[in-house]
């Protein structure tokens, strides 16, 4: 069994490290926020579009994160506005445009470059992926999310657990549920590249499901999530090294055995 110093020795795995806590910390602040408000499906249709606009970016020979970011943020938009309609509802809205993007970016691929290995690993995750040019813009956006949330958190609390409410006392609902869209957005794309395309929406939800069966106040169940989220991460980083396994996939296994053990807690609580 190897040790963790010389595990996290090697530059790739310190790289990993770094931009993943970050994303799961944005991850697990931002689920638990949508998946009170019924919008926990919205990271996995964001997914999907970024796993489209990747695929026409790689078609392009462009950067595929910078491509994704704006692509990815007016989908969240797009979707927020969708969902809103009164002849639409918020799965219907995940659901068209979800099976949209993907079909989209299967046809762009199967046109162009086919399976790379480049776009093998934005679907399914790779720490070997990470660059240092990731890094540094994954840190950046990462810490712009949690700025904006911590300096918006009370309003953002108040649009989550009562939008008539919060549009009685004046405050702009609209433009919150934009702003957190926006930052799911950013957050989904920053993540892809290690966790993948397929499975970085689990990172928004798992964490607040487990948190919910532990906590009932707001605060409780955001402090919750955050040290779930991260702590799965680094498990699952760590057991994908030392058992050559698909970093994404190990997270969310960490992240299920949690959830459960959770909701084994919480049943005997009720006894």
């Amino acid at each position: 069994m190897m040790s963790l110093s010389l595990i996290f020795s090697y530059p790739f795995m310190q790289r990993a490290l770094i931009a993943g806590v970050l994303v799961s910390l944005c991850a697990a602040l931002l689920g638990v926020s949508l998946v009170l408000k019924r919008y926990s499906m919205i990271g996995d249709g964001l997914s999907h579009v970024s796993f489209g606009a990747l695929a026409i970016a790689v078609a392009l020979g462009v950067t595929p994160l910078y491509f994704s970011i704006p692509v990815v943020i007016l989908a969240a938009f797009f979707l927020l506005r969708m969902a809103s309609h009164p002849r639409w509802n918020s799965d219907a809205a995940i659901a068209v445009m979800s099976a949209s993007a993907l079909a989209i970016g299967i046809i762009v691929i199967s046109q162009t470059t086919g399976m790379t290995t480049d776009v093998d690993n934005y679907m399914f995750g790779s720490v070997l992926a990470m660059t240092e040019a990731d890094v540094v813009l994954s840190v950046a956006l990462c810490i712009a999310v949690l700025v904006l949330f911590i300096l918006f958190y009370h309003k953002l609390f108040a649009v989550t657990f009562d939008e008539n409410f919060s549009r009685a006392t004046g405050l702009k609902v609209d433009r919150y549920n934009t702003l957190l869209s926006i930052l799911t957005a950013l957050t989904i794309v920053l993540g892809m590249r290690m966790m993948g395309a397929m499975l970085i929406s689990s990172l928004v939800i798992f964490p607040a499901l487990t948190a919910m069966r532990l906590f009932k106040s707001f605060r409780g169940v955001v402090m919750c999530a955050a040290v779930t989220s991260v702590a799965c991460f680094c498990a699952g980083l760590v057991a994908s090294f030392t058992l050559s396994t698909p970093v994404g996939a190990s997270v969310v296994v960490a992240n299920l055995g949690l959830f459960l053990l959770s909701c084994l807690v919480s049943a005997l609580r009720r006894r």
